[in-house]
Order: structure tokens, then sequence, then C-alpha cells
């Protein structure tokens, strides 16, 4: 086993770092409070490459490993979420699903601005009935000649607004139940796609999340992913590497927490000494370093499985698992070692806590995690 970082990795980690501090870090609390969009700081991110990390050089990506994909995660959700879910979006769910099953017109037309990031992507599978239990789908995309005719309704959707291209997942036969969803490209703009009021979250707050609706809207053949009925397979193998990212971010969110926690028991005092002194604060930093470096294992794990062409599905789901509860536990207690400033917004630990919680929820909520885990344990 080795735990060593390449050359190339730590460059990537330092390069997302830097640009974490120097361009997230200014302004991130008033985009929080304001529930702005980081238009320009995603802008230039597109620009350094973190939107397209694992795309092939071919089509305008990076040709990065997963790996160096959660590294940079890990370091821009230490200071934004909501920048970073950006980028998960993009990178797990758009991109790595055009580049390994969209067909190389969809590629050309498609995944090489969005590698690029010259455009935004947006994934669409969440509704009303059909989140956690996504074989549910209301929304339905109806064979007519030469496209299809959708119609429905999209939730929480990451980027809604901001989006360029959406892949939208949708019941074609449903006397076929799951094996008659397809997954489809639609762009912004065509007639019946309509953009709903933008959500009031409780945390990241930055990021630009909203509900769809499609009435009547004309899909060409040719932009359905894969073959017909592939949706749902689409979606699942999706997902799963994408809760990679979501785990990433996870856990910078703890680890982002941690260290102001830490950085504030050297300087804080009480009863003449700096609380780090104090065995009560002391004792909470080494159970929260002691999570965090747990977790970053785990993220590792799935992540080497998935670049070295193993099945993920379980490590995957577990870093998801443990390091989503380590955000939360990490954070909140971080709050606690800042006391009556944790709870103030300039500290920003109780913008981290509140950003946390959402990754115990999206792509997959925790209850799914353990079924995914369950079931694969048991299987043999």
């Amino acid at each position: 086993m080795d735990f060593k970082l390449t050359e190339e990795h730590i460059m990537i980690r330092d390069a997302a770092r830097d640009f974490a501090k120097n361009e997230l870090l200014p302004g991130v609390i008033e985009r929080d409070e304001k529930q702005e969009f980081p238009k320009e700081q995603i802008k230039k991110m597109g620009e350094l490459g973190f939107l397209g990390m694992m795309v092939s050089p071919e089509y305008g990506g990076g040709g990065m490993d997963t790996v160096s994909y959660v590294l940079a995660m890990e370091e821009i959700s230490k200071i934004d979420a909501s920048a970073s879910v950006v980028m998960s979006v993009n990178n797990s769910l758009v991109c790595w699903g055009l580049d390994t099953f969209g067909n190389e017109e969809q590629k050309q037309k498609y995944l090489t601005k969005l590698a690029a990031g010259e455009s935004i992507g947006a994934f669409c599978l969440s509704e009303p009935e059909a989140g956690s239990d996504a074989t549910s789908q209301k929304t339905t995309a109806i064979e007519k000649d030469d496209h299809y005719v959708l119609n429905g309704t999209k939730n929480w959707i990451t980027n809604g607004s901001t989006a360029d291209f959406y892949i939208v997942i949708a019941q074609t036969h449903p006397e076929k139940k799951h094996k008659g969803i397809n997954a489809f490209i639609v762009e912004k703009g065509w007639d019946g796609f309509e953009i709903g009021p933008k959500e009031q979250k409780l945390g990241i707050r930055g990021s630009d999340t909203h509900s769809l609706n499609f009435n009547d809207v004309k899909v060409p053949k040719e932009n359905r992913i894969g073959e017909d009925g592939f949706g749902f397979k689409f979606a699942m193998k999706t997902l799963s590497g994408g809760r990679i990212g979501i785990a990433a971010q996870a856990l910078g969110i703890a680890a982002g927490a941690y260290e102001l926690a830490r950085e504030y028991s050297k300087v804080r005092k009480a009863f003449g000494t700096e609380i780090m002194n104090h065995q009560a604060i002391a004792f909470k930093l080494a159970d929260m370093h002691t999570s965090i470096e747990a977790a970053r294992h785990l993220v590792m794990k799935a992540a080497c499985d998935k670049d070295n062409g193993e099945n993920y599905d379980l490590s995957g789901a577990m870093a998801k698992l443990f390091a989503s509860k380590t955000a939360m536990d990490v954070s909140v207690e971080a709050v606690q070692v800042h006391g009556g400033n944790g709870y103030v917004k300039e500290y920003h630990v109780e913008r981290l806590m509140r950003d946390a919680k959402i990754t115990q929820i999206y792509e997959g909520t925790s209850e799914i995690q353990k079924i995914v885990i369950s079931r694969s344990i048991l299987r043999d």
C-alpha cells in the first residue's frame, strides 16, 4: 500500500488550495448571505481546468485521474462548498457521463465545451416523488418521428438556471419500468423548457438550485444517450462516481472546519491560557482530526478503485456515508470550539456547518448509501 501522493498530485492539490484562498475566500460570506452564484470564480475555475479534470484531452479535458479530482475537490470545499458543488456536478455527473457513454457527435458538440469550462452542465434526476426512489420517474419522453416530446418537472437541480446543457432522465416506456427510462441532453432556451424559482436553502446558498419544468419540449433523437432504455443504468453508473466527488466535498468541509477550530484554539484564551491547553478542547480536536483522516482514507480508496478499473459502488457509498457524517460532526464541534463566535458569520464555521448537512442528502441520502452497502456485503 502506497499512501504517498505523486508530484503531479501535490501540484494539483496546491493549485486548488491557492485558488480557493486567493479567489474563493474573498467575498465567500457575502455570497452566502446574498445567495449569489460565484459566476466569476466558476469562470476562472473553468479556465484553470477544474471543470473537466477527468475528461480525455481529446475533448478538451485535463485527462487526470480520480485521485487528482478528489484532492482538488477537498481544497475547494474547505473554503466554498457552493463553488465545489458546481465543480462536482460538471465533472462527476455531466462530463464523466458524456465522456463514458456519449457518442462521438455528442462529445464534439457538448463535452468539449463543458470540459473546457466554456459551458456548465446540470444533471436532472430528482423529482417531487422520485428523489431516493429514482425508478419512479414521472417525467416522460414520448417518441415521435425524429424526436422525443419531454414533459415533467425536476426538483433541486444544481446549476438550475446557470447551466447551458442539461442531462435529463425521463420515462419512455412505463410498462418496462426502470428498463424503459432514457437519458437526454437538453439545451437551455428550447421551447417549453422553463426554469422555476430559486430555492431558499439552509446551506450551499451560493449554489444555483432550481426546479425545472418541461412542457412538450422537443428533443432530437440524436440527443438520447446510449441505447433505448439505457437511462436508468446511465444514472446509477454516473451517480456511483458522483458520490466519490460529494464524499470529497464533505471531507473538505470537515477539514476546513477543523483547521479553523485548531487555529482558533491557539489564540483564544480562557482561564488564563489558550483553550488548546484545556483537555476538553484538545480531545475534541483529536477526535476531529482522527475522523477526518479516516474519511480521507475512504475517499482515496474509492478514488483508487475507480482509477484502477475496479468496482467502486461499495467503496464510493462507504466514503460518502462516512465523510458526510464526519462533515456534520466536525463542523458542529468546530462551532462549539469557537463558542459564541462560532455563531457569528465572520468566523466561517457556522456556514460550514450549514453546508455540511446537504452532503448527507444529495446524490443519494445516507440511508440509500446504507442500502447500497448492505446489499453489497450480503450478496455473497
